[in-house]
């Protein structure tokens, strides 16, 4: 490697292995910390109410976010592979190469690392929903969707509590036949 120049297949090897290294970490550590509240107020609940079931499941975004997320994907691709092999699209354009064109040309790993990084970066936060949605008895207690939060944990033992107490009322009672 002289002036910064790396051989073509030297270069595919390298953004190769950083799309694999980063496309476990960038995931799985957004994936974790969704998981980790998740799994933090189920080990909670399970102390307190050792007869319920907790699920977890993950929430798709809207249609249009998932869309533009898998285009960006797909272009992500086609930008670094423009820049690998040094082909300017501008011209099909009509237009001048901007400069940053220009800068990554020269610098083809940290442009190449730069598009997929910032892309990955959006395609993530297009896909988080944030979603945490709780049911009892398949009836919804709390929607971070609707509430824009969590609920502390002091909250959520209020709210099963109280649905609780209500089913075991519900049930109890007696029943009149007309």
């Amino acid at each position: 490697m002289r002036n910064g120049y790396l051989p073509p297949l030297k270069l595919r090897t390298l953004i190769i292995s950083l799309i694999r290294k980063s496309g476990q970490y960038s995931g799985v550590k957004k994936m974790k910390m969704q998981f980790r509240v998740f799994e933090e107020y189920t080990q909670a609940l399970y102390q307190r109410y050792p007869d319920i079931r907790i699920e977890g499941e993950n929430y798709l975004p809207i249609p249009i976010y998932r869309h533009i997320a898998s285009f960006l994907s797909v272009f992500k691709l086609l930008v670094i592979g423009l820049i690998i092999i040094g082909r300017d699209p501008f011209p099909l354009f009509g237009m001048q190469a901007p400069g940053i064109w220009e800068w990554g040309q020269g610098n083809k790993i940290y442009a190449c690392m730069m598009v997929f990084f910032f892309s990955n970066m959006i395609e993530n936060q297009l896909m988080s929903t944030g979603a945490f949605e709780i049911t009892l008895n398949d009836v919804p207690v709390w929607s971070k969707l609707e509430s824009g939060h969590l609920p502390s944990m002091q909250q959520l033992v209020q709210i099963l509590d109280n649905e609780m107490k209500m089913n075991v009322h519900m049930n109890t009672r007696p029943h009149h036949h007309s």
